[in-house]
């Protein structure tokens, strides 16, 4: 799935990276615990999170991850925002809570990290 229909699918603001929109996502996983992350989600995957941190965008790095999505509207913080810029990573906020966001994205027809269809 393309970024860019993420975006469209969780009425998503872009907050970094819009020159990554095209971008595909192979698959999708929800974390708010960073040490998951490290433990469960795949290279290019889309990562949805509640936690508002730079810890975040770094555990993301380090993952691989395709793209960040803030649910509930937790806007970061101007230098978190430019970290994710400088890291090319592409980082969405979306009003929706967690449990929705992945839902519509399932809905959708993104999957999970686990294979499950």
């Amino acid at each position: 799935m393309k970024i860019s229909e993420i975006k469209d699918i969780l009425k998503a603001e872009v907050l970094a990276g819009e020159d990554h929109l095209d971008d595909v996502v192979v698959g999708g996983g929800a974390a708010d615990l960073m040490e998951d992350v490290l433990a469960a989600v795949a290279k290019g995957a889309v990562l949805l999170t509640g936690l508002n941190s730079h810890q975040v965008i770094r555990t993301a790095k380090i993952a691989g991850v395709g793209a960040v999505v803030f649910v509930r509207g937790k806007k970061p913080a101007s230098d978190l925002i430019a970290l994710a810029q400088e890291f090319h990573l592409p980082l969405l906020l979306t009003s929706h809570t967690l449990f929705v966001s992945c839902g519509r994205l399932y809905m959708n027809g993104l999957r999970g990290l686990d294979g499950s269809w």
